[in-house]
């Protein structure tokens, strides 16, 4: 995951946790956290770097609508990215308590 923009993870944990993952409701749920709209043309290019880098399947859910899913890769990528930072949110939990 070191390849991927901050905005690229953040897509790819929001596919993850979505029950239907389409271009838009993923540009809602990013649209909550940034506090800003995201237009399409930062969201959709994105997303297509992301299958192109194999963390993401892209199908489609009707003729106008793709639905992404996150990958075997993608969700090794995630949990590998989440030990990561696991290691550095306890220390700073162990400085804290000790201070």
């Amino acid at each position: 995951m070191h390849d991927l923009t901050g905005f690229q993870r953040d897509i790819l944990y929001v596919i993850a946790g979505l029950e239907e993952p389409h271009g838009l409701a993923v540009k809602d749920e990013l649209d909550d956290y940034y506090e800003q709209e995201i237009n399409h043309g930062r969201l959709y290019p994105n997303l297509d770097d992301l299958v192109d880098k194999g963390l993401l399947d892209k199908g489609e859910l009707d003729k106008r609508t793709n639905v992404y899913t996150v990958t075997k890769r993608g969700l090794r990528e995630i949990e590998a990215r989440r030990a990561w930072e696991d290691e550095y949110i306890k220390s700073t939990e162990e400085f804290a308590t000790s201070a």
